[in-house]
């Protein structure tokens, strides 16, 4: 018999942790070759931990809710296989050519002190835990008295959770003169309570406690308007060129490619051609370095099961017809409503689309998607009428109207380059050709 160990994916180039969300095996179960053995969830994608061999699992060295280092050994499983064979690594395949990430056998060895954010003391901790931390009043000097249960006593979601449910309770008295805890997540001090009663609500209410993404969400939306000073420009575009194109040859069209005709691919077709034109809108920032990204990759924000809204990317748009945006487009639209988007459908993004048009909303103010500089929002299409300037003079006619609005982040867009380039997506809309083949 032998012993094969599961380590914890990198399921990313920038994600070093991820939090165990289920266990679908437990010790003593039997479990098959790429069968599920948990689900785990990183501040991008829920993903299916399979297993690399068929055995029984012995041990599983984690809890659910815990937060543990990319590399770190989760589960052993004892297997029929030799002991020469299964201590072998097993090679990865790229992420982009499989449904699901495959893992190395052996695990890396990560250091403590790369994976998880110092306080400024002995211990170290998540960014999870100072996250909630902040959120809920846990001074420094609180969060160094909590005992770990986690690996080499790390303090995990479970025990400051309890932490707190303890001090509401009036268990434990929280240090009425804190230092403040700080976090990569917030820039904002720790504000400490000092008392412990429980907030309390007038009225006929319901109380529903944020699901895992909803709060990430709601983290990341209040730290871009912290980063980036916003500015809001809007323009309005006759789109009826290309709403009269898209209504003639999408049946066609999809007889042909086997795929449905939107509106998204033809933004962003448009949105491509003016970032060669203005390339600093494609850019990010690191201190007082500007980063110009030489590759295009348009994020598009796109509806979950749940309700909330995840942005997955679409890689080098510039190199891509329209026919291979369309497939890209309904591709991540689809693994998005089905929950199988994987973590690279969502990482390297570096300008962001919002079609907040399609919940019938004429215009909107998005928040940049960080660390991006600008994010675009369409708005629902309409029929109104207009002024038509013609050679023979003006005249009035129904035409198919659209906002767009642009937020940007005004330490390096200015309002003349935001709008400048805002305008000139209008413009390619606007000018969409008629008579253009499929």
């Amino acid at each position: 018999m032998a012993i094969v160990e599961l380590v914890m994916p990198k399921m990313g180039e920038s994600i070093m942790e991820a939090t165990i969300l289920r266990w679908h095996k437990k010790a003593g179960d039997h479990v098959k070759v790429d069968e599920t053995v948990l689900e785990i969830a990183t501040d991008k994608v829920d993903s299916e931990v399979p297993s690399i061999a068929e055995g029984e699992i012995t041990e599983v060295l984690f809890n659910e809710n815990d937060v543990v280092a990319v590399g770190t050994v989760i589960a052993r499983i004892n297997t029929n296989a030799d002991a020469a064979a299964a201590t072998a690594p097993v090679t990865p395949a790229a992420p982009a050519a499989v449904s699901e990430p495959r893992f190395t056998s052996a695990p890396v060895h990560t250091p403590a002190v790369e994976t998880a954010v110092s306080a400024g003391g002995a211990k170290f901790y998540s960014p999870l835990v100072l996250t909630i931390a902040q959120q809920e009043g846990v001074s420094f000097a609180d969060l160094e008295k909590i005992p770990g249960s986690g690996n080499d006593g790390r303090v995990t979601k479970k025990d400051i959770l309890q932490y707190v449910a303890d001090r509401r309770e009036g268990k434990v008295v929280a240090d009425v003169t804190p230092e403040p805890v700080s976090s990569a997540v917030s820039r904002q001090p720790v504000v400490t309570n000092t008392t412990v009663a429980s907030p309390t609500y007038s009225g006929n209410v319901e109380i529903v406690e944020m699901d895992r993404m909803r709060k990430l969400i709601a983290n990341h939306m209040v730290m871009s308007k912290q980063t980036s000073p916003h500015v809001t420009s809007f323009a309005e575009a006759d789109v009826t060129n290309l709403v009269k194109w898209r209504d003639r040859v999408k049946g066609d069209f999809e007889k042909r490619e086997g795929e449905k005709l939107t509106f998204t691919p033809l933004f962003i077709e448009a949105i491509v051609k003016c970032i060669k034109r203005f390339p600093l809108i494609n850019c990010s920032l690191d201190g007082d370095k500007i980063i110009i990204k030489k590759d295009i990759n348009v994020g598009m924000a796109a509806a979950l099961p749940s309700g909330n809204l995840i942005v997955p990317v679409i890689k080098n748009a510039d190199q891509l017809n329209l026919v291979g945006l369309t497939k890209q487009v309904n591709h991540l639209a689809n693994s998005a409503r089905q929950n199988k988007l994987k973590p690279e459908d969502t990482q390297s993004g570096t300008f962001t689309l919002t079609n907040v048009g399609t919940f019938g909303s004429l215009m909107g103010t998005p928040i940049i998607n960080q660390p991006q500089v600008a994010i675009l929002a369409v708005g629902a299409i309409k029929k109104r009428p207009m002024v038509i300037e013609t050679a023979e003079g003006d005249t009035i006619g129904i035409r198919h109207m659209m906002y767009l609005s642009m937020s940007y982040d005004h330490r390096i867009v200015d309002g003349s380059l935001g709008a400048t380039f805002l305008s000139a997506v209008a413009q390619e809309l606007e000018h969409f050709d008629p008579k253009r083949g499929i």
